[in-house]
């Protein structure tokens, strides 16, 4: 041991609890930071002198060298992380479920004094009160401006539902969108960090950033994370390179090799950064905007994405895809696909398939409903009388409504212009408004169940419900459905709060915390000091006054 030694113990003692005061004041910079994960400076013991050897100093023991910074670490539980995503995910896809939901019911607004209901109630109302007075021309123009009321309704819902499942398509291409940065940014991240790992280096910020945006993609697509290390000289604790797989059933399909599909591949053979690293979702559409298929493809730069979107249409059979109804990747990717509509048994090329999907079928139940009225109401009052005579006498009802869906029924141009052609009589007597009263009944009426009945099914016959309890039946459904994806929401975010808490318990900066580190590093730091002052009057003794005799 050389006679300079307790310097260059006590100047690496400097070193070490310097890096430890700075890397505390990093901490407490990014206090608030998102994403950020608290470092520490792992400390190690130097190595002693001697060393065990032949020409080893014979001394009674071995001396300590020392401390040095062995390395500075996040402080971070990788199990907890796969957690936070699960949860992530969930929420992600009962948050948008119960919000669309929540548009629905705000739409159709039942029960209520402005719903569909209070409206279809005014009209039977309104032709109870013809009964009576069949031949007030006041009670008629209600009983017209009532069903026109109806039809409206009707229109309103079904121009509202369509623009909110129009505006979940366009959302389903926006966070498409966002997937796709997503995944460029963590192949770009990838790319650095491969870049700094063989240097022995822990690109600590830069793995805070790439678990962010993990984080932020788990809430739209569910995923698998797995690691490689770098080549090189990494240090034991560098994380390596991500590799981001869909969790999915569906593994490429059509594509043969049953490999799952990757997003980020950080696989060897492939650079990280290069556009064959990564995978973009392209989600294919028919004519009605139901979804066909996403297709998974490496972007092209020299194609637009509605270019490059169609060449892997034209080559379906040869490209990595998940047809609609087999999307079982969760997340709110699949939330919103679900509530905008997609094709089940679609093949391209091939069956169309069937438009499936939450407003897809509150628009189709909405379509019976009105095909049940307006069948029925039509029928009825075509046995009636109206007003008007010819040379036969009082003459029949026609059709009181026209159109068999929500978005075209509509009160007839002849009833609409002459209120005396509703067929309010039975007999054609005067005074006779008995047959308002059986046109004000079909509300209650058992009918065939359009919902469900079919006709060429003897099994069938008997399947009969009433308007009323078919509506009632709609709505009863629709809240049911809102209610499972409330609660199944609020579940998922106390499951995603408890692990986020978990997380933050093991990664957050505590500010208590760092301010005790920076005392305890600080009184470190002027200990080492006041060691390097003592070694430093040791040799100026044996420099300055030894070997002056007499003095």
């Amino acid at each position: 041991m050389g006679t300079f030694n307790g310097l260059q113990m006590a100047k690496r003692a400097l070193h070490t609890q310097q890096a430890a005061l700075y890397t505390t004041g990093h901490n407490i910079a990014n206090a608030n930071t998102k994403g950020y994960t608290r470092q520490r400076v792992n400390m190690e013991a130097t190595a002693p002198y001697p060393a065990i050897g032949r020409n080893q100093a014979q001394i009674p023991g071995q001396i300590g060298g020392g401390v040095a910074a062995g390395s500075i670490e996040r402080i971070r539980d990788s199990f907890v992380d796969k957690q936070y995503r699960q949860e992530n995910n969930k929420v992600g896809y009962y948050q948008s479920r119960a919000d669309m939901m929540s548009k629905m019911e705000a739409i159709l607004n039942e029960p209520s004094e402005q719903g569909l209901g209070k409206v279809i109630s005014e009209f039977w109302q309104s032709l109870q009160e013809l009964s009576a007075h069949p031949e007030h021309s006041g009670a008629r123009a209600v009983v017209k401006e009532r069903a026109n009321a109806v039809a409206d309704a009707f229109h309103h819902i079904h121009t509202s539902l369509q623009q909110v499942r129009d505006n979940l398509r366009t959302e389903i291409d926006v966070d498409g969108t966002k997937v796709n940065s997503l995944v460029d940014q963590i192949n770009q991240l990838n790319a650095q960090i491969a870049n700094i790992e063989p240097h022995g280096y822990l690109p600590n910020d830069l793995y805070d950033e790439r678990d962010r945006l993990i984080d932020e993609l788990s809430q739209y697509v569910d995923i698998k994370v797995d690691y490689r290390k770098s080549t090189g000289g990494p240090s034991p604790l560098a994380e390596g390179i991500v590799t981001i797989s869909l969790i999915t059933d569906q593994n490429n399909i059509e594509n043969g090799n049953g490999d799952p599909i990757k997003l980020v591949d950080g696989s060897l053979g492939i650079k990280p950064g290069s556009e064959e690293a990564v995978k973009h979702v392209f989600s294919a559409f028919d004519d009605n905007n139901n979804v066909q298929a996403f297709f998974f493809a490496s972007p092209d730069p020299t194609l637009s994405k509605e270019e490059q979107l169609a060449d892997l249409v034209a080559d379906y059979g040869n490209q990595v895809h998940i047809y609609a109804d087999n999307f079982d990747v969760q997340g709110k990717l699949k939330s919103l696909m679900e509530g905008a509509g997609y094709l089940s048994g679609f093949e391209y090329g091939g069956a169309a398939g069937e438009a499936k999907g939450t407003y897809n079928q509150m628009l189709d139940d909405l379509d019976k409903f009105v095909a049940a009225f307006v069948t029925e109401f039509n029928a009825v009052h075509r046995q009636g009388f109206t007003l008007e005579s010819d040379e036969n006498g009082p003459m029949q009802g026609g059709d009181f409504f026209t159109g068999t869906t929500a978005a075209t029924i509509a009160v007839s141009d002849e009833i609409d212009g002459n209120p005396d052609l509703i067929a309010a009589s039975k007999s054609g007597a005067e005074g006779d408004g008995s047959h308002a009263s059986e046109l004000a009944n079909i509300y209650s009426k058992r009918v065939e169940n359009y919902l469900s009945y079919d006709p060429n099914d003897p099994d069938q016959l008997d399947a009969k419900v009433s308007l009323k309890s078919f509506f009632e039946g709609l709505i009863g459904e629709m809240g049911v459905n809102a209610e499972e994806a409330n609660r199944m929401r609020n579940n998922s975010e106390i499951l995603r709060q408890q692990v986020e808490e978990t997380r933050h318990s093991i990664s957050s900066v505590s500010l208590d915390e760092e301010m005790t580190n920076l005392i305890q590093f600080q009184h470190a730091y002027n200990a080492a000091a006041r060691s390097m002052t003592a070694v430093d009057e040791m040799l100026d003794r044996i420099i300055n006054n030894m070997g002056l005799v007499g003095r």
